[in-house]
């Protein structure tokens, strides 16, 4: 499962990556919106090894 933990930053650079999965909150940090199947995972992915402060899990 997919999780964004608390180091999360708010930087926003995973929302632009893999918009349909992440997605930024009203406090300014990320989450996960929905969990990614098939396809979406390399997104995810991709958006995980992008994180500045590895705040995201899978």
């Amino acid at each position: 499962m997919w999780r964004v933990n608390e180091n999360c930053i708010g930087c926003g650079m995973c929302a632009s990556i893999a918009p349909d999965i992440f997605t930024m909150t009203e406090e300014g940090v990320a989450k996960v919106a929905m969990q990614p199947t098939g396809d979406q995972t390399v997104g995810a992915a991709e958006a995980r090894d992008s994180c500045p402060v590895a705040a995201i899990e899978d």
